[in-house]
């Protein structure tokens, strides 16, 4: 039995369903295909500890002093943090509009 390996892509999607509360870890573990749940929650405390490099990082290679492989282009990290500024805005929004909400009641 070896060890298991997900795409970058993949990560993200689980921590943006994780953060958003759109999927249980049950059912996030089914659709992405996710062996255990200690792998969500590990993805998910490295986007809390703001130590997102982590996330793009291939199996075995956990980078801290350069955060990463130094053949990332500076293209490809604007797009990352722009992603991950997206998914922090739509997390915030739906915040928000659940806020209002319980505020209405």
């Amino acid at each position: 039995m070896g060890k298991n390996v997900y795409s970058s892509d993949v990560k993200w999607a689980v921590v943006k369903a994780k953060i958003a509360g759109e999927l249980t870890t049950q059912e996030i573990m089914e659709k992405y295909g996710i062996k255990n749940k200690s792998q969500i929650s590990t993805w998910v405390r490295w986007y809390r500890q703001g130590e997102l490099y982590r996330l793009d990082q291939p199996i075995g290679k956990q980078y801290t002093y350069g955060h990463g492989p130094e053949d990332r282009s500076e293209d490809e990290r604007k797009n990352r943090q722009l992603e991950h500024l997206k998914m922090e805005n739509d997390i915030l929004k739906k915040y928000m509009a659940i806020k209002k909400e319980l505020k209405k009641k």
